[in-house]
């Protein structure tokens, strides 16, 4: 029996052909009356079947320059790391998830994306980022083996506030792709905290401590875990997260962002 049989299942389902062919068919029609257009920019693109962003937008969104398997963060070419030690940012470090999978680094578009996609009106660049942060990382997926994907929770307050929280929207597409469960449940915010990016690095990880409880699931006990975020800058926040969820038993968490933030200690 499969792991997470209780949480949400986005597994894509295979429609009749008939009713393919009637999509297919939709959609071009839609496409002549209402051209799709690139979820960043607003320029025209080809094709509805796509990642809703434009070639440029997505060229400048990716992946620059290598990074550290093991943090995220971008490393010089004759730097040596390795998934075990990790890069001179994070060799010291205590981390509590086992690795970080990301789109790029945050500048430029990627940036001005990842701040867009926190308000409610901006979802589909927030689709559009995690397709494409789905799509461009399937050697990746097929190396870890995950069973589910959990998104960093918004205190309910904040949620109400806001209106949407980013990281589920991410944590959807991602699930979908991968056709297995998104297990939002796993994880709560406990605990109401400052905005991290009002805080100094050194102050981060206090805010956060303490501020996720997990569930008690059945499942939860050696499962492998994407645990997804919008941003990463001191990994404050997703190391706090992956603790709370290897207390409760997960034998392994990878971090999953858009955008990896650097230059922060």
């Amino acid at each position: 029996m499969a792991r997470f049989a209780g949480s949400q299942d986005l597994s894509p389902r295979k429609p009749a052909t008939l009713v393919t062919r009637a999509g297919r068919w939709l959609n071009l029609g839609l496409d002549l009356v209402y051209p799709p257009s690139c979820a960043f920019c607003r320029c025209p693109i080809e094709s509805r079947e796509s990642v809703l962003l434009c070639p440029a937008c997505r060229a400048e969104m990716m992946e620059c320059g290598r990074a550290c398997a093991r943090c995220g963060s971008t490393v010089v070419s004759d730097a040596r790391v390795d998934a075990s030690h990790g890069c001179p940012r994070c060799k010291n470090e205590r981390l509590h998830f086992h690795g970080v999978v990301r789109l790029g680094v945050y500048q430029g578009k990627l940036r001005a994306a990842v701040l867009r996609i926190k308000k409610q009106h901006e979802r589909a660049l927030a689709i559009a980022l995690g397709e494409m942060l789905a799509k461009s990382n399937d050697a990746r997926w097929a190396a870890l083996q995950p069973d589910a994907v959990v998104p960093v929770p918004m205190h309910w307050t904040r949620k109400i506030w806001r209106g949407v929280n980013s990281p589920e929207t991410i944590a959807e597409r991602l699930a979908r792709h991968l056709d297995i469960p998104l297990a939002s449940h796993l994880l709560a915010r406990c605990r109401r905290t400052a905005p991290q990016a009002s805080l100094s690095p050194s102050k981060r990880t206090a805010n956060v401590r303490g501020a996720f409880r997990a569930a008690r699931h059945a499942d939860l006990p050696g499962a492998r875990l994407l645990l997804v975020d919008d941003i990463m800058t001191t990994g404050a926040t997703v190391n706090e997260a992956a603790k709370t969820l290897t207390r409760a038993g997960a034998a392994f968490v990878a971090v999953v962002v858009p955008a990896r933030a650097e230059g922060l200690a």
